[in-house]
C-alpha cells in the first residue's frame, strides 16, 4: 500500500484551486517529478496544460468540489442544529465522479516521466477493468492526453456506458464469465493479462497501482480542511476500496480520525467478512491475505452496480483505517440502498446515482447521533 513518507513540518497547501497543484508538496507524482528535476513551477504547468486538455474533452477541469450541511437532508433524518449530514458532491467533477482525481496522478505520473526524457518509444497502451464510473473516468482522461485505452467490461454493461466509451475512441473487450474460470472478476483477470503483456495499470485498485491512492487523498483533506476535528464520522460507499483506503490515508496524515464506516450491500459484501477475519487475526492479518480476501462466491447484485467488486483489492487499507479510527464495516439491505437514493434526490439538489448515494445508506443503518456531524459522498452521475 502507498504511504507518503514526509517531514514533521506542518503541511501548508499552496492558495490554488487546482488540487493538484494545491497538494502538490504531498503527491507522489509531484516528488517523483521533483526528484528528477521537474521544478514546481513546471509542474504547475503540467497540471493546468493536463486541465486545460481535459476541460476540451470533457466540459470541465479539477476543481475543489462542493462540502456542505445538507439542512434539508439533515432535518429529514432529525439532526440537531449542531449535528448534521454534510455532503461531498463529486457528480460535477470531471467525467461525473470522484473516480479521475485517482486516474489524474498515474496519468500526471506518466507524463511527467515521458517529459523528462525517462520513457523511450511508443507510449503503451493504458488497461482499466470498469464498467462504469472508474471506465469513463479513465477515457476522459486518456483522450485528453491522446493515449490510447483498452476497458474490460461485462456483457452486463450499460448501453450508455459502453457509447460514451465509444466516443471517448477507447478500446472495449467484452469478458463474460465462463465455466471453468478461476475465481474473481473475468474482467480484472483479463486486464491483468495485458498488464502482464506491457499495458499500464490504469487503476482504480491500489494493488495495482497505488498511485491511483494519491489523487483520491485529495478529496479527504478537502474534507478534513472544512470540518476537521469536528468532524464525527464519515460514511464511505465501498466497492475496490481505493476511494475508503484514500480517505482513512488523508485523516492519517492530518492526524485526525473521525469514525470510519465502510459501506457494502448485501448483495456482495467481500470487506465485512475481511473486517471479521482481521480482527480474529490481528496484526499478521496483512501477511495471510488469503484468509481475510476471496471473491464473492455469489452472483453481486444491487442497483449499486458501481460497488459491486468481487472483492475489495484494497480492504487492507480499510482495515486500517477502521482499527484506527474505532471504525466499522457496514452492510446495508437492498431497501436502504433504494431509500438512500430516494432521500438524496427529494432533500438535496444532487442527481446520483444508487452507487453514489449508498454512503448513506449507511447512515440510515447505523443512525448515529442527532448531535453528530457526519459526512457522506455523492459520486456518481445518474446517466
Amino acid at each position: 500500500m502507498l504511504h507518503r513518507v514526509r517531514a514533521l513540518a506542518a503541511f501548508r497547501p499552496h492558495d490554488h484551486p487546482h488540487p493538484f497543484v494545491r497538494f502538490d508538496e504531498e503527491l507522489a507524482w509531484a516528488a517523483f517529478a521533483d526528484a528528477h528535476g521537474m521544478g514546481f513551477d513546471a509542474r504547475v504547468a503540467l497540471v493546468e496544460e493536463l486541465d486545460t486538455a481535459v476541460a476540451a474533452v470533457d466540459g470541465t477541469g479539477f476543481r475543489e468540489t462542493p462540502f456542505a450541511r445538507a439542512d434539508a437532508l439533515s432535518d429529514a433524518l432529525g439532526f440537531t442544529a449542531d449535528g448534521g449530514v454534510w455532503v461531498k458532491d463529486e457528480t460535477g467533477n470531471v467525467a461525473g465522479s470522484h473516480k479521475a482525481r485517482h486516474l489524474a496522478t498515474i496519468l500526471l505520473h506518466l507524463l511527467a516521466a515521458e517529459r523528462l526524457g525517462l520513457t523511450a518509444g511508443a507510449r503503451p497502451r493504458l488497461a482499466i477493468a470498469s464498467c462504469g464510473n472508474a471506465a469513463l473516468a479513465a477515457a476522459t482522461l486518456a483522450a485528453a492526453a491522446g493515449w490510447p485505452l483498452d476497458v474490460f467490461v461485462p456483457p452486463s454493461a450499460h448501453p450508455n456506458v459502453l457509447g460514451a466509451l465509444e466516443h471517448l475512441g477507447a478500446a472495449i473487450t467484452v469478458c463474460p464469465r465462463r465455466a471453468g474460470d478461476p475465481p474473481g472478476d473475468p474482467c480484472v483477470h483479463a486486464f491483468r493479462a495485458a498488464v502482464a503483456g506491457g499495458s499500464v495499470p490504469f487503476s482504480v485498485q491500489g494493488p495495482e497501482n497505488a498511485l491511483c491512492l494519491d489523487g483520491g487523498r485529495t478529496i479527504g483533506w478537502e474534507m478534513l480542511e472544512s470540518l476537521g476535528h469536528l468532524l464525527d464520522r464519515w460514511y464511505v460507499q465501498v466497492g475496490g476500496g481505493a476511494f475508503a483506503t484514500s480517505v482513512a490515508l488523508a485523516a492519517a496524515d492530518e492526524g485526525i480520525h473521525p469514525r470510519l464506516h465502510a459501506v457494502q450491500t448485501e448483495g456482495c459484501a467481500p470487506l465485512a467478512r475481511a473486517w471479521q477475519q482481521a480482527r480474529r487475526i490481528g496484526a499478521e492479518a496483512g501477511r495471510r491475505w488469503g484468509e481475510c480476501m476471496w471473491p464473492w462466491e455469489d452472483q453481486p447484485r444491487s442497483a449499486a452496480s458501481g460497488i459491486l467488486d468481487d472483492e475489495t483489492y484494497d480492504w487492507l487499507g480499510i482495515v486500517r483505517g477502521l482499527q484506527a479510527s474505532d471504525g466499522t464495516a457496514v452492510v446495508v439491505p437492498e431497501t436502504l440502498v433504494l431509500e438512500a437514493n430516494e432521500l438524496a434526490r427529494t432533500h438535496t439538489a444532487i442527481d446520483a446515482d444508487h452507487t453514489g448515494t449508498a454512503g448513506l445508506a449507511g447512515l440510515l443503518a447505523e443512525r448515529p447521533a442527532p448531535g453528530e456531524r457526519v459526512a457522506v459522498v455523492f459520486s456518481g452521475r445518474r446517466r
